[in-house]
């Protein structure tokens, strides 16, 4: 009897410790744990628990190292032995936007309860936390940043130590954060990424929103089924448990009458980056302007939801993954964008309120609000079907020059087997030329960013070094390497200003002297001659343009250089 109460009270004093070192639970759901007290609380977990592993994964601009936390039931860690052992993995990332951090108490509280064995992990998945993935965010504590939500009391800002937003760095990977990340997402290759955030939009009754890996973009039977078996099984248990989710709320217009897009994320998203790699994802998002008690405790809600679905479809999710990634090794053509398809839509449940006006108190002028006494349950289209476009055939391989190892190192590190020349070769590629493109006018990211480009291609033999980069395309990575590499690709490494170097003319001349020299080539070349002369009857001003016609002749004639607008990535057709 005296063993059994002080197993007992062993037990107590373990879940109290635990709970004594939760901010949120000490302060009745009001706040949220800093960075310290978060990783501390893991490490403290794993002095308790043989369930729980924390490792160093890393560092960040912040200058601490970033952590993974892993879980399994049989106190085993090895990734590679999980994915052996058929088991389902989890990546459950938190904080990414620190002014965000529902996930971040709710992930703590999540693994406290599995160390306690409160609750309990399918033999046939395994879990990784990142506790905090902004950590500089984290750092920069406020009570002001976010404006449009309530609460927590103080909490981390949006922007990391270099004052980027982490979820649009996936693809161009301009912070430490990024680059550790995909170290971690490739090492353990997971099945299910879950990424926790706080919605910033429209007033409605819902506690909790889901955006889903887009179902067209993920693409193969994995897709469809994501779509039609685990998305609506997560749908009804979370309604079960008294969460009634609807998607992440997208209306084509302020009323919800006309219809709700699903959210197409793109590369630059953690969601779109991990569709690359056939992984399923979501990004939870809770309601700004619920208490933050029920954000937390909705976001743990699904966390448990996502963790049992997938353990009661562990054997399917991981054969379709399998399936897709043998697709993609093999796959001639890939979209490199998805618009939404208005011909389809199913229809949801959403739960809002009207909207009303009145006169602002703020400025005397009239004011929209939502009218909490009039709620409405609606249901409403929902277009969740995209249509591929864009397409580019498949190379054989591509060749990149060793220069531009920026590119080549994020290739690496994202899984592409990259093969160098073993010796200088002359190869027949495929060039692509930029003949047009936009720069934004405004730093995005501290980029400014390529868009509506327009290229031509044309076959060339090319003097290639020993060491440049060779990367066969048959490889379950190319997707990811078709998208970074097309320059028409909307996250690709052109779009982020990699190759922008080639944008810009090296050498030039000066008009007195290659006006004699252009009168010479023009003698030897009657090709160039044609050319000019019908350059001339069909636009008047260039005919009546003396500078155009020497920068014409210039641009035609081997004095002019060969990289200025040609696209450093190779085509091996």
């Amino acid at each position: 009897m005296k063993q059994l109460l002080l197993y007992s009270f062993t037990l107590l004093s373990l879940y109290t410790c635990y709970a004594q070192q939760c901010r949120f639970k000490k302060s009745s759901g009001k706040e949220t744990a800093t960075y310290f007290e978060a990783i501390n609380w893991y490490k403290q977990l794993v002095k308790k628990s043989a369930l729980i592993l924390v490792k160093e994964m890393g560092s960040t601009d912040a200058g601490y190292p970033l952590h993974l936390v892993l879980v399994s039931n049989d106190g085993r860690f090895d990734a590679a032995k999980w994915h052996a052992q058929h088991k389902a993995i989890i990546l459950i990332n938190n904080g990414i936007h620190p002014g965000e951090p529902d996930g971040i108490d709710a992930s703590m509280m999540l693994a406290r309860d599995i160390a306690n064995k409160k609750i309990s992990i399918p033999n046939n998945v395994a879990l990784a936390f990142i506790p905090v993935y902004n950590i500089g965010g984290c750092l920069n504590r406020n009570a002001f940043s976010r404006v449009n939500q309530n609460g927590p009391a103080a909490y981390g800002f949006r922007g990391n130590s270099q004052n980027l937003d982490l979820n649009r760095d996936f693809t161009k990977s301009d912070t430490k954060e990024a680059r550790a990340f995909a170290q971690i997402f490739h090492l353990l290759d997971p099945d299910i990424f879950v990424d926790n955030h706080v919605s910033d939009g429209a007033d409605y009754q819902h506690t909790i929103t889901l955006i889903t890996t887009q179902y067209d973009k993920l693409g193969g039977n994995l897709g469809n089924w994501l779509k039609q078996t685990f998305d609506p099984q997560l749908y009804k248990t979370m309604s079960g448990k008294g969460w009634d989710m609807t998607p992440y709320v997208n209306f084509e217009t302020a009323s919800p009458d006309n219809g709700m897009e699903m959210f197409y994320d793109a590369p630059r998203y953690s969601t779109g980056y991990a569709a690359l790699f056939a992984t399923v994802s979501f990004m939870p998002e809770t309601h700004m302007l619920k208490p933050y008690a029920d954000r937390v405790t909705a976001t743990y809600a699904l966390l448990q939801t996502i963790i049992a679905t997938a353990g009661k479809n562990a054997d399917s999710l991981i054969l379709l993954r399998k399936q897709l990634k043998k697709e993609i090794a093999t796959q001639h053509k890939f979209p490199l964008s998805f618009s939404v398809d208005s011909s389809q839509f199913g229809y949801t449940t959403f739960k809002g309120y009207e909207q009303a006006y009145t006169t602002s108190e703020a400025t005397g002028l009239q004011k929209m609000y939502y009218d909490h006494s009039k709620p409405f349950t609606k249901q409403v289209k929902f277009f969740n079907s995209f249509k591929p476009n864009n397409f580019v055939n498949k190379p054989t391989a591509y060749i990149i020059p060793q220069g531009w190892y920026q590119a080549i190192d994020l290739l690496k590190l994202n899984g592409v087997k990259v093969l160098p020349l073993l010796k200088d070769s002359m190869i027949e590629v495929e060039i692509y030329h930029i003949d047009d493109y936009k720069s934004s006018p405004r730093p995005y990211e501290k980029h400014h960013k390529n868009s509506s480009v327009k290229i031509s291609s044309s076959k060339q033999a090319i003097h290639f070094l020993k060491g440049d980069a060779y990367i066969l395309m048959d490889q379950p990575t190319n997707r990811y390497i078709i998208e970074m590499l097309e320059p028409t690709g909307d996250d690709s490494f052109f779009a982020w200003n990699f190759f922008d170097a080639i944008l810009q003319q090296k050498e030039g001349y000066a008009d007195y002297r290659w006006e004699d020299v252009a009168a010479k080539v023009l003698k030897n070349d009657t090709s160039l001659q044609k050319k000019l002369a019908e350059k001339k009857l069909a636009d008047i001003k260039f005919a009546d343009n003396a500078s155009a016609q020497l920068d014409f002749i210039y641009k035609n004639s081997p004095y002019y250089e060969p990289a200025h607008l040609r696209y450093p990535v190779f085509r091996v057709l």
